[in-house]
């Protein structure tokens, strides 16, 4: 369930000329920024932009960034940028310059339907020229690019069917793959993780956790190290509860000193038109506090106000 859902009717004109008015002159008007955003949908944004270009003359984007700074500029330029688009960008981000931003790429690239992935890459290509896997080939290395390469092709099943049989031998090779010997085979855990249909997974770590009498997590957590033990574990949490995960993503956004502005930014501007609700339900359950609560007490100003706005509201 989503936060934002956008309005049933809507002058796409009378937006853009509202938004002209919230930047021209002397300072700039926030707030109005974002009452119009956070009421429209991406696709509405959308609209709004070419309105904006075509009975303005100006660019929309340009005008927000010379008008605005810092996270909230990130957070409503975000909001403008198409769904696909968005995460293109971010990927980019994350491979670009001297380090990379694993957690970035791990968090889409797990989290992503096959459809999903297939526009991205198709988006990626047309962007930048090359391909988001001779990207990832090029900034990653060993088990942790194989695994990322494999999420890449956005080739899961994605069927319903469970095959019992091949459930039990999918989780005895995990286990002999792993927990059962010296060393551990990586490369099972990626084949069998990174392609079987999610009912088949649920299935296949019901059986695991009767033979290895320990969950999966467990074992990818004491079997594997750094990376490619957060790519795994991503994947099996995004299987298992994608609103789960990313209510985890935020909470480690948040916690402790500093945040991490980067994550959490991406995961509140894109769920929050997919699974928000949803997100903020086990947020509460996991933390005993709201998402709501969480970010008015780590952010401040206007990044704080629209960020809680695509939050929604408080549980």
């Amino acid at each position: 369930m989503a936060t934002i859902k956008g309005v049933s009717s809507f002058s796409a004109e009378q937006e853009a000329q509202a938004l002209r008015k919230a930047m021209k002159g002397f300072g700039t008007d926030e707030d109005a920024i974002i009452d119009i955003l956070t009421k429209l949908n991406v696709s509405q944004r959308q609209q709004v932009l070419i309105t904006y270009k075509s009975t303005i003359g100006r660019d929309l984007i340009d005008d927000l960034k010379s008008e605005l700074s810092g996270n909230f500029e990130r957070v409503i330029i975000g909001m403008m940028t198409p769904t696909t688009m968005y995460d293109v960008l971010e990927l980019k981000r994350a491979m670009k310059g001297a380090g990379t931003d694993e957690g970035c790429l791990i968090e889409i690239l797990a989290s992503r339907t096959n459809e999903e992935i297939r526009r991205i890459n198709e988006n990626y290509r047309l962007q930048y020229g090359s391909s988001l896997e001779e990207d990832i080939v090029s900034d990653t290395s060993s088990m942790f690019r194989r695994v990322l390469v494999s999420l890449a092709t956005g080739n899961r099943d994605e069927g319903m069917y469970v095959n019992d049989a091949l459930a039990h031998q999918d989780a005895q090779c995990l286990y002999e793959a792993g927990e059962k010997k010296w060393g551990t085979d990586e490369v099972q855990f990626m084949s069998i993780l990174c392609t079987r249909n999610r009912c088949h997974l649920l299935r296949v770590f019901d059986v695991y956790r009767g033979i290895a009498n320990k969950d999966i997590t467990d074992s990818i957590q004491s079997e594997m190290s750094g990376d490619l033990e957060d790519a795994l574990l991503a994947v099996v949490k995004c299987m298992r509860n994608k609103p789960a995960y990313f209510a985890e993503r935020l909470y480690k956004s948040m916690k402790g000193l500093g945040t991490d502005d980067n994550t959490l930014i991406r995961v509140m501007v894109s769920r929050s038109e997919i699974d928000m609700l949803d997100i903020r339900r086990e947020f509460l359950t996991m933390y005993g506090k709201s998402l709501y609560s969480f970010i008015k007490g780590d952010c401040s100003g206007d990044y704080r106000k629209v960020l809680l706005r695509l939050c929604g509201g408080e549980d």
